[in-house]
């Protein structure tokens, strides 16, 4: 992409309204503009790195053998006061009639639409087990929208069901859902620590938030510092092996992690003294199992092995999709502005051009674009007409992990100027050496 036809609106001062860094840096950027209190439109570079994001969920929820589907955003208020929560789950949900007066509501999450959707379609154990999901914008009607996309009213989020015969397969499911969130993760450059937390609304006793740590978080988090230790790396796995799902998840979750709503001051004192920690996270998913609570409401059952009609145990598992945006900002960033990830960057490393219009420079520029297009990358040159110091703020601003400077002086020593954003080096290298460089950070 030339930066000269792209609509990137960044800003040179702070907006006044924005709070926390990743709000004020997603403003700065020109990633999303507000449209009403904890509503946002997302601008091209914005939408980029959601669509990113989504990618990476959609590829682990492949490999974790979960199924891909969409359900409709407005729901019948019916299928929830079916299952008893319509009325208790408060002034955060839209309530909305249509023409004919139906109650009707906008989605804050679809356990009741996709029990009903189950219960409709299977009948015996020999269809199970299930596990399905969406990626989809859902609506909750905050009181005091905050902190940009962190705490919006619209958000975007992958929101995931497991249907299963027994407790034991549906806590299989459970730990499937927690190695695959890990490794999605660490994907976009994140240490998102699972945490013992509260099943609020959603319900059940088995949960855990994957929190990542940051001052703007607006959970406070206690925890062994050991759980940082952790990585989950480049593993092999064999999501239908449940032991090594089960060892996994022991793994991860052992040493004490709590958010303040389950915090058991007994159990953290027995952690040793240096390693109790204390801090601020920022959630970006959670996974739940509530057992039968919604197939026994709803008249979710299957035929066993034995005849018998039995309710299926279920789970719900989400990840903040757009949510996860603010955090990587909030978790990767400078003074200077935004550090992408490779794993999320928008593009995968800029070209500034000194003198636009020097005849040698700009076909430099051009063949280092167009020779990494070819190599399946996506670079944004910047060829406007503009100062240098100018070009350097925004490639700064947004983040992008790589940046190649040409100007007439290299140039004439054969090389190129290639900076990594994350540590701030450079090093001249010949065109072909750094177009090298940066192929190899991606594959």
């Amino acid at each position: 992409m030339r930066l000269s036809r792209y609509f990137l609106p960044v800003l040179k001062e702070n907006p006044a309204e924005a709070q926390i860094v990743s709000h004020r840096l997603m403003l700065r950027a020109g990633m999303i503009k507000q449209s009403a209190a904890g509503i946002y439109s997302w601008l091209p570079l914005g939408l980029k790195v959601l669509k990113n994001i989504e990618t990476i969920v959609h590829e682990e929820q492949a490999k974790a053998g979960h199924l891909a589907m969409l359900m409709p955003t407005i729901q019948s208020a019916d299928l929830w006061r079916e299952s008893g929560r319509y009325d208790d789950y408060g002034e955060e949900m839209l309530r909305i009639k249509d023409r004919h007066g139906r109650d009707m509501l906008f989605t804050p999450t679809a356990e009741e639409l996709i029990t009903d959707i189950f219960r409709g379609h299977v009948t015996s154990y020999k269809d199970m087990p299930l596990t399905v999901y969406q990626i989809q914008w859902k609506f909750r009607d905050e009181r005091r929208p905050r902190f940009g996309v962190m705490r919006g009213r619209e958000f975007y989020m992958k929101d995931g069901y497991n249907f299963d015969l027994t407790k034991e397969d549906a806590m299989h499911a459970y730990n499937r859902h927690l190695v695959s969130y890990l490794r999605t993760y660490e994907r976009m450059g994140l240490q998102a620590i699972p945490m013992r937390a509260d099943s609020g609304p959603i319900g059940g006793d088995d949960t855990h938030e994957f929190l990542v740590l940051a001052e703007t978080g607006e959970s406070e988090v206690f925890y062994d510092s050991a759980v940082t230790d952790l990585t989950f790396g480049d593993r092999d796995i064999n999501y239908d092996d449940k032991a090594q799902c089960q060892s996994i998840m022991e793994e991860f979750t052992t040493k004490y992690a709590r958010t303040d709503e389950t915090h058991d001051e007994a159990l953290f004192a027995e952690v040793p003294q240096e390693r109790r920690k204390v801090a601020r996270g920022i959630e970006v998913g959670q996974i739940f199992y509530f057992g039968t609570k919604y197939s026994e409401a709803m008249g979710a059952t299957v035929q066993d092995a034995d005849g018998k009609q039995v309710p299926v145990h279920m789970g719900s598992h989400g990840i903040g999709v757009s949510r996860l945006v603010g955090a990587i900002i909030e978790a990767s960033h400078d003074d200077k502005g935004i550090i992408w990830p490779e794993g999320v960057t928008p593009f995968h490393c800029g070209i500034v051009n000194l003198k636009q219009g020097d005849a040698e420079a700009d076909a430099a520029c051009e063949d280092l674009y167009r020779q990494l297009t070819k190599a399946g990358l996506e670079p944004l040159y910047d060829d406007r007409n503009e100062r240098a110091g100018g070009k350097f703020a925004t490639m700064d601003l947004i983040g992008l992990p790589w940046r190649l400077t040409v100007g007439p002086r290299g140039l004439k020593n054969g090389v190129v100027e290639l900076t990594c954003r994350k540590t701030g080096d450079s090093e001249e290298l010949t065109p072909e050496a750094a177009i090298a460089k940066v192929i190899a950070q991606y594959m």
